[in-house]
């Protein structure tokens, strides 16, 4: 078991760096176009990453309904056109959330020469959601199936098209040219994955009347998930403005951790996913905690190797995000902190995937609820009187406490895997 979840997590892994390595493309791009293009940039992505990450979570609670089909694909055909519809629903909300950043950039006082660089950008990024949102978590449905391999190739396609069109098209139309490349990136990988999907089933999915009992089925797993990527979204961004508070230099170090914590979450986060179709199609609580485990100790494997490599090439890494040294040192000195946070976050992920797979997402959901919702509140405090330091070991200790509370929950809910399956 240990072996097959290793084999469909390293495809996951690799199409997510592909996505990190494409916005990075744009992201470099935009900087050598113009600064206030680059600011308007960072005004918009405050509002799409999370409303994109909450459409990829309502997105992922579908796997554990399509995974008791691997064996005969076709069968899910009918879960699939519901999700469509419950896609759909959460990716216009989703939209309409983009659609609305410039007036929301005008209350909060962002300067009117950045509203106005953002032009058309809400309306293309609001369009390529849809698309996504359209494509019916083709992508998580092949995970599910055992076929991961098959989004590495989306992936790759989305991204290609991604950093082609906007090394071709920024420097001409600046923004509105990152809007175009980001919705054909998106029409593309959408159209790869359904591709890759449709030779998985072997028959068209098509579309349907809705079934407003079964997309409800589908929304109790789903929503919750897509929740809680919102609330761990949000407290990330209170803690970000409480380390804002505290100096420029500490500002900066937070800034690059963060980053490095993105990257070292790939490993758990490729794994966790990885682990869903094995929890899900388990027969008693003993398999469903086997491959619960067994990716768990996957994952901290993973990110203990990226966590031993950051160590090795501490000095060069940190180079390449600061060239300042006071930032690179503080930055170093907070290392060792922010790898045992991220270990921490990483295996609390895989209990809180491993819950979603066993369609007791809104579990999890009241779990980071209480551990962030106390982080939140104490995170302006802390950054007063413990500075940066306090923010990150609060970090630390809120993943440390999410992974018992997310643990004892999986096992908890495990334990009626066999009973469901009998009343089923």
């Amino acid at each position: 078991m240990g072996a097959g979840i290793i084999k469909s997590a390293i495809p996951l892994f690799l199409s997510m760096v592909t996505g990190m390595l494409g916005t990075l493309v744009v992201t470099s791009v935009l900087g050598r176009h113009a600064t206030v293009t680059l600011a308007a940039f960072a005004v918009m992505t405050a509002v799409l990453n999370p409303a994109t990450a909450a459409v990829t979570g309502a997105l992922r609670g579908l796997a554990p309904f399509v995974a008791p089909h691997r064996d005969e694909p076709a069968r899910a055909v009918p879960v699939l056109r519901d999700a469509r519809w419950l896609t759909l629903l959460v990716g216009t909300a989703g939209a309409l959330a983009v659609l609305a950043v410039p007036p929301l950039a005008r209350l909060a006082g962002v300067p009117p020469e950045v509203v106005a660089e953002l032009g058309p950008l809400p309306w293309l990024l609001a369009l390529y959601l849809l698309v996504y949102a359209a494509g019916g978590g083709a992508t998580t449905v092949l995970v599910a199936l055992g076929r991961s391999r098959q989004v590495l190739w989306s992936s790759l396609a989305g991204t290609s098209v991604m950093a082609g069109c906007a090394l071709v098209l920024v420097p001409r139309l600046g923004l509105a040219g990152v809007g175009v490349a980001w919705l054909l990136s998106g029409v593309v990988g959408v159209v790869v994955a359904n591709v890759c999907l449709r030779r998985a089933i072997g028959v068209r999915v098509g579309q349907a009347r809705p079934r407003p009992a079964r997309i409800a089925e589908l929304g109790r797993v789903s929503l919750p998930l897509a929740a809680t990527v919102l609330i761990k979204f949000g407290g990330l961004g209170v803690v970000t403005f409480a380390a804002s508070t505290t100096s420029a230099r500490d500002a900066a170090a937070h800034a690059v951790l963060s980053t490095l914590t993105g990257l070292i979450m790939l490993a758990s986060l490729s794994v966790a996913q990885a682990s869903v179709p094995e929890v899900a199609r388990a027969q008693d609580p003993a398999g469903a905690r086997r491959a619960n485990r067994i990716a768990a100790l996957v994952a901290l494997g993973g990110t203990a190797v990226g966590a031993l490599v950051l160590l090795v090439l501490r000095d060069p890494v940190l180079a390449a995000f600061t060239d300042d040294p006071a930032v690179r040192e503080r930055a170093g000195e907070l290392l060792p902190l922010m790898l045992l946070a991220s270990a921490a976050d990483g295996a609390q992920a895989v209990q809180g995937i491993g819950l979603t797979a066993l369609k007791r997402s809104a579990a999890s959901m009241l779990y980071f609820a209480a551990g962030y919702g106390l982080m939140v509140l104490a995170a302006v405090p802390v950054a007063a009187t413990w500075g940066i330091t306090g923010l990150w070991t609060s970090l630390a200790v809120t993943n440390l406490v999410l992974v018992v509370l997310q643990g004892t929950g999986f096992r908890r809910h495990s334990a009626q895997v066999g009973k469901v399956m009998v009343e089923a």
